[in-house]
């Protein structure tokens, strides 16, 4: 047995690489910005309600006090993509209503015409599961291992 300790990754890159794939997310809705929804591709968006810098109306927020999801596809008016998230005006019960959602707010991002799905790891669970010696219930164990990120899966087959 050594008695080193495991490395420890200084470079954060499941971080890097959650950040990257993030980047892909605000490129596809800067090009609906440009170009509108090409085809029969639209977005089914999963984020935390009561994430940081999200912002929703409060009966909305009542309605789903941890998580929704929002689908961008013909019925969405004033999309505004920035660099650190995205805002859109979406209808509820026929009412006009605004949402401003950081991207590190986003879970899921799903364009289910091409088969496209992203999911993405809380960035404060990230840290914790560093220090955590077992993972809450509802995540999957973390093995000890090098980490391989394969971009095959997001591939179109």
């Amino acid at each position: 047995m050594s008695d080193q300790a495991p490395p420890v990754d200084e470079m954060r890159y499941e971080q890097l690489a959650q950040e990257a794939l993030r980047g892909v997310m605000r490129a596809a809705l800067e090009r609906v910005l440009a170009e509108g929804l090409p085809g029969a591709h639209h977005f089914y968006i999963t984020f935390k309600t009561r994430a940081v810098g999200v912002s929703v109306a409060p009966d909305i927020l009542a309605k789903y006090p941890e998580e929704m999801t929002v689908v961008l596809q013909h019925q969405y008016d004033d999309l505004r993509v920035e660099p650190e998230r995205f805002s859109v005006k979406l209808r509820f019960g026929g009412m006009p209503k605004s949402l401003v959602i950081p991207y590190s707010a986003i879970t899921r991002f799903y364009d289910p015409s091409v088969q496209f799905l992203l999911q993405f790891e809380d960035p404060q669970l990230l840290d914790e599961v560093e220090d955590e010696p077992t993972p809450p219930q509802d995540m999957p164990p973390i093995s000890d291992g090098p980490k391989v990120v394969s971009l095959d899966q997001f591939r179109k087959k």
